[in-house]
């Protein structure tokens, strides 16, 4: 009777791969809305012109001039809503047009 035995190594490779895959789907799924979201809008749809302001961040001047690519409050923004989606276990959008008509 032969019987298999798992190595500390072996065991915590495993689980560090079982980690990172939820994160990089997260992190997928958060790129490609930013990208959907470049299709739409030239500036980010949060940015008010004409008072420079953010609406994410409530008050707050935008110093990113509506850039919103590497934009690390849009970024939260959207990190936020997919863990709003999975904690309902809803599907996810599949496009920022659908993000933002959602009543989340």
């Amino acid at each position: 009777m032969s019987t298999t035995r798992v190595t500390d190594e072996d065991l915590k490779k495993a689980l560090l791969e079982k980690e990172k895959k939820p994160g990089d789907e997260k992190q997928r799924w958060v790129q490609r809305m930013i990208k959907k979201a470049k299709q739409y809008h030239k500036i980010c749809p949060y940015f008010d012109k004409r008072t420079k302001m953010c609406f994410l961040t409530l008050g707050q001047k935008c110093d990113r001039e509506g850039k919103f690519d590497v934009c690390p409050v849009f970024k939260s923004f959207l990190e936020k809503k997919y863990d709003e989606f999975k904690a309902k276990n809803l599907p996810l959008p599949l496009d920022f047009a659908d993000l933002v008509a959602s009543p989340l």
